[in-house]
């Protein structure tokens, strides 16, 4: 009896394991990954902000004050979809130079453009393969979010080469819940990436 016992407790427990969801190695790497680009480009547009507000550049540093507070909102949200996996992020020290608004704004347009086109797709490939929805969502957000500071900052540094810098939006509207960035003069009634209410945005 008792050996019937045992052996119907270890086809109990591998029948358990075998269940066990494994844990999404590649994503939660990716997610860590995420947090810290987007923690540093958070603290980096703030410097470069404070730089181009020096240089006599406002509607440029509004432009990176509202990236700066979008790729917060990023990285909160990765934080909490790796927090869910059992997971926490490891501290850390964001690094970056700050050099003159034009070469901050062609280091800024080279960091969104990689984050768009590769590494938010290697993540949402690898989030896709391991079956992890929220990071789906998270990095889905961010990368559609990069693509649109891209564009801000591309034009940005075409006004200020041409000298036109006057002819840039005066302000931005940030959602608070993807970080989707708008120009205050251009706002949809509810975001277009996870359909907040413009009412909840934040005005930079």
């Amino acid at each position: 009896m008792k050996k019937n016992l045992f052996l119907l407790s270890i086809i109990a427990l591998v029948a358990f394991t075998g269940c066990t969801q494994p844990k999404p190695v590649k994503t939660i790497e990716n997610l860590k990954a995420g947090i810290k680009g987007e923690t540093t480009a958070s603290a980096k547009y703030h410097a470069f902000a404070e730089k181009a507000r020096t240089d006599g550049y406002e509607p440029i540093a509004k432009l990176f004050e509202a990236a700066s507070a979008a790729e917060s909102i990023h990285a909160a949200n990765h934080t909490k979809v790796l927090e869910s996996l059992g997971e926490k992020m490891e501290a850390f020290t964001p690094a970056f130079e700050v050099k003159t608004t034009t070469e901050n704004l062609q280091a800024a347009i080279e960091g969104e453009g990689y984050e768009a086109s590769t590494m938010y797709p290697d993540f949402l490939e690898a989030a896709k393969t391991e079956k992890v929805e929220k990071a789906i969502k998270s990095f889905t957000w961010a990368m559609d979010t990069e693509k649109k500071h891209k564009e801000f900052y591309s034009k940005a540094l075409d006004a200020l080469n041409a000298m036109t810098t006057a002819s840039l939006p005066v302000g931005y509207v940030v959602c608070p819940k993807c970080g989707n960035t708008y120009d205050a003069a251009a706002v949809d009634a509810a975001c277009a990436f996870c359909g907040t209410s413009k009412d909840e945005f934040l005005t930079i």
